[in-house]
């Protein structure tokens, strides 16, 4: 079975760090995409729940799509809010971009490691092309 890294080089995080792991590790079918925060050309995006979760949601998708995965192929998320208040508008927002093909997930309530308002990771699967 191969291995394929997307990003291993790490890519950039906030104030233009260098990052110590890879976007996503690809295995067989499996997809493990690393957690993704409301980062927008190496900066955080500004403002409610809402929108840093729709961002977040977006670079997750963005890595999923550079694996040629789409959200049809997410088996499960694992997500983190700074605030449990605002799980209920989370929902509305994963709700729009998973409601057709709604994976398992865990949610919980954490201090996040950027001053942001939450992080999304996830497990995707399709069958490999021969």
């Amino acid at each position: 079975m191969e291995i394929k890294r997307y990003g291993a080089e790490g890519g950039k995080g906030a104030g233009g760090q260098q990052l110590p792991f890879a976007r996503a590790v690809q295995a067989g079918g499996w997809l493990y995409v690393s957690g993704q925060v409301p980062m927008l050309n190496g900066e955080l995006v500004a403002g409610n729940i809402g929108a840093q979760a729709e961002q977040a949601i977006r670079n997750l998708l963005a890595v999923l799509a550079e694996a040629k995965y789409g959200p049809e192929h997410v088996v499960r998320c694992g997500v983190w809010l700074e605030d449990p208040r605002d799980f209920a508008a989370f929902n509305a927002v994963f709700r729009r971009f998973f409601g057709e093909h709604p994976p398992a997930r865990s949610c919980v309530a954490s201090r996040m490691m950027v001053d942001c308002k939450i992080e999304i990771d996830c497990v995707a699967f399709k069958l490999e092309e021969s």
